[in-house]
């Protein structure tokens, strides 16, 4: 199936939400953003706080007195007060300077107190600290907001304002390892309903799963998906030369061999070759049968280039990929529809790059170059909803049936494009025409499993569970084989019934189905997160890692994998966890 990720569920479900990403018959996570998987569920409002800019301990604004610190602290030495009260008093003082934006003078004053203050006072001197800290980051003096805001913490490990304070000057030295656990431990502290710590929480996942996942997939060992999924690819598209079986007088190598063919068959083998291991769903040799047919500049070159190109995007080796498909394109006198094909395929892997601008040119160009041509107008459709631009979807997904009325998949898509838009815009009439739409297509199409699962997610947005729970039973018993339909199942019976034994073993099984379905590994990372068991976690968004088909999902990966490493450390240095299923 083309779609096989969840779309984000209804809150207050226990379970992450999830966004749907539909694109070229294989599944991509799309805008990682993944904080802490934990908070996913919570139904309060986050807490708009401004920044924390000010020292601790002050009063309302007022203008700070001209005279040196050094002759304040020794005028307030002569009365008799105790070590903490002057410590206290140069410290107001100090606040009073910091108000003023006299940071040098503030800074003097704080470390004054910080001098006066006896050892035992953990919780005032831990506040000097961190006051002195705030004056140092408005001088951008990192390091020193760095060393200060750890001795603070030293003193109170659980001083939110230290540790935010903290995490964001180790932003600024680029250390963002450490800037993720002290902020992860504010998320934890602040009950997740600061605006602030958690939108430094998600860029600097984001950050750090770019990074790692730039450095991962550039050295990754190519991998071939499963047979399923590679059939579900495939499937995605009804004008595709190659993928269609051997034509006529296309005859296997054998049958050329007994009509005495050989020189024919030499010429032509390589691409013969691959088209028969793709019917016996010998994978791994194709690549290298091609590879002879483009070497030997044999009768299916063109063709031969774009179904090698096809299988290098499939194993997530999209550098090798692009010039083969760059040759496609180019090429003058070849047949439209290998053209067409290739600028499809290229701009879906323009938009896992990120690179929506020349996506949007190689699908519109291939409307022009092909406009009878059903398959450009369907997955242009689904570029369109990843971009956000439902209206252009549905007319896409339109022409698309015009030009192939059976197109079960294309009026499916339509039909759940058509529902976010109603379901994100809270317009209940439009979300009733979407569900009756969706009847309409498994009426139509009773064959078509990607219906039942589309309608299905439809269903569970509208917590119609029961019904959702048919239509993926129906899913399964036309594609038993298909990993993602049980994974689906498990989710719903964890968010319906909040039967996590159920729900755990229907992703296993879809484990068992298909060892590589990275989205199976990678919702039951998020289940043992939220069970509290990280190491678990871990581990199995690793699986996912060593799995994903393109640096984007890669990223979305590590910074599901990084927030739950970050949990561990948060949990040994601070005892702080968050709460569990």
């Amino acid at each position: 199936m083309a779609a096989s990720k969840l779309v984000e569920l209804e809150a207050g479900t226990g379970l992450p939400r999830w966004q749907l990403a539909l694109l070229i018959g294989a599944p991509i996570a799309l805008g990682v953003g993944a904080i802490y998987l934990w908070n996913r569920s919570r139904k309060k409002k986050s807490k708009a706080a401004g920044e924390r800019k000010t020292p601790e301990g002050s009063a309302s604004p007022v203008q700070a007195f001209t005279v040196p610190p050094s002759v304040y602290i020794t005028f307030c030495a002569r009365f008799d007060t105790s070590p903490l009260e002057r410590a206290q008093a140069a410290k107001n003082k100090g606040n009073k300077y910091f108000k003023a934006g006299k940071y040098e003078n503030a800074i003097q004053c704080y470390t004054e107190a910080i001098g006066l203050c006896p050892n035992e006072q953990k919780t005032d001197l831990s506040t000097f600290y961190q006051n002195r800290a705030a004056a140092y980051e408005q001088q951008l003096q990192w390091t020193e907001v760095v060393q200060d805001c750890s001795n603070a913490v030293e003193l109170n490990p659980r001083y939110i304002k230290a540790l935010f304070r903290r995490a964001k000057a180790l932003e600024k030295l680029d250390n963002k390892k450490e800037c993720l656990e002290d902020v992860t431990a504010v998320c934890i502290l602040e009950a997740f309903q600061n605006q602030l710590s958690m939108l430094l929480a998600d860029r600097v996942l984001k950050q750090l799963g770019k990074e790692k996942a730039k450095e991962k997939y550039k050295n990754r060992e190519p991998m071939m998906p499963s047979p399923q999924f590679i059939k579900s690819y495939f499937s995605s598209f009804t004008d595709d030369i190659i993928s269609k079986p051997l034509q006529k007088g296309e005859k296997k190598d054998e049958d050329k061999d007994n009509e005495g063919e050989a020189a024919e068959v030499t010429e032509r083998s390589g691409y013969l070759k691959a088209k028969q291991y793709m019917e016996e769903e010998n994978y791994d040799k194709i690549i290298s049968e091609c590879t002879k047919e483009i070497d030997s500049a044999g009768r299916y070159m063109g063709e031969s280039l774009l179904l090698r190109a096809t299988f290098y995007l499939l194993i997530g080796n999209a550098t090798a990929a692009q010039p083969d498909l760059d040759r496609v394109i180019n090429m003058p006198h070849a047949n439209v529809k290998l053209r067409a094909n290739a600028l499809i395929k290229r701009g879906s892997m323009y938009m896992q790059q990120q690179q929506p601008m020349l996506s949007t040119q190689d699908f519109n160009m291939a409307a022009e170059i092909d406009p009878g041509n059903p398959d450009v107008f369907h997955h242009r459709g689904q570029l369109k909803i990843l971009l956000d631009q439902v209206d252009e979807a549905v007319g896409d997904f339109d022409e698309c049936i015009r030009l192939r009325p059976d197109s079960a998949l294309a009026q499916a898509q339509k039909c759940f494009a058509l529902y976010r838009q109603a379901y994100t815009g809270n317009n209940q009439s439009q979300v009733q025409i979407a569900i009756d739409g969706f009847q309409d297509v498994i009426r139509r199409f009773p064959q078509c499993a990607e219906g039942y699962a589309l309608y299905a997610q439809a269903l569970t947005d509208q917590q119609q569970f029961g019904k959702a729970d048919e239509m993926y039973d129906r899913c399964i018993e036309l594609e038993p084989d298909n990993a993602t339909t049980y994974v689906h199942k498990g989710l719903l019976q964890l968010q319906w019934r909040q039967d996590l034994d159920v729900g755990l073993d229907l992703i296993n099984k879809a484990i068992e189905i298909d060892n590589k379905c990275d989205f199976a590994y990678e919702t039951m990372g998020t289940i043992e997160v939220q069970r509290g068991n990280l190491d678990k976690a871990i581990e199995m968004f690793n699986k996912a890692i060593n799995l994903a088909k393109s640096e984007m999902e890669m990223a979305h990966l590590y910074s599901l994998c990084d927030a739950a490493y970050a949990q561990t450390e948060v949990a040994r240095k601070y005892g702080l966890k968050p709460p569990t299923l």
